[in-house]
């Protein structure tokens, strides 16, 4: 068994996308809308052949993202080294992203760092 895709739920459809394919080398497929209905999707595919599906649909409740809540908590993607970790963290705290912890080493033994990503979702940065 495998996860397939994760799929999440966004405001600015073309906002996420641009943050997904930007900072994390997703490549964007093309996008699907369903007329009827208004629901917009793109699939977003990483290197390793993990998929998110970002959607947005008219109407969509957008409650508040605590740090500490049940459900989705954060997206873990790895960088694929310390250098990187640390350099992405630096590029996404310069452009505005407010960094939560990080980079470190926990006390399971990951190097990480988490920022608080597209629409308050938080992006945990792994080796």
């Amino acid at each position: 068994m495998k996860i397939e895709h994760i799929a999440m739920y966004v405001n600015d459809l073309e906002a996420a996308r641009e943050f997904f394919t930007r900072y994390f080398d997703a490549v964007s497929g093309d996008g699907y809308h369903n007329e009827k209905t208004g629901f917009r999707s793109y699939f977003l595919s990483f290197e390793d052949g993990a998929r998110l599906e970002i959607m947005k649909k008219p109407q969509m409740d957008d409650c508040e993202k605590t740090p500490a809540r049940t459900g989705y908590i954060h997206l873990a993607l790895s960088a694929g080294s310390k250098e990187k970790v640390d350099e992405l963290t630096q590029t996404l705290k310069e452009n505005g992203y407010e960094v939560l912890s990080g980079p470190r080493t926990t006390g399971d033994g990951y190097y990480e760092s988490c920022i608080v990503g597209i629409e308050g979702n938080q992006i945990e940065i792994t080796v």
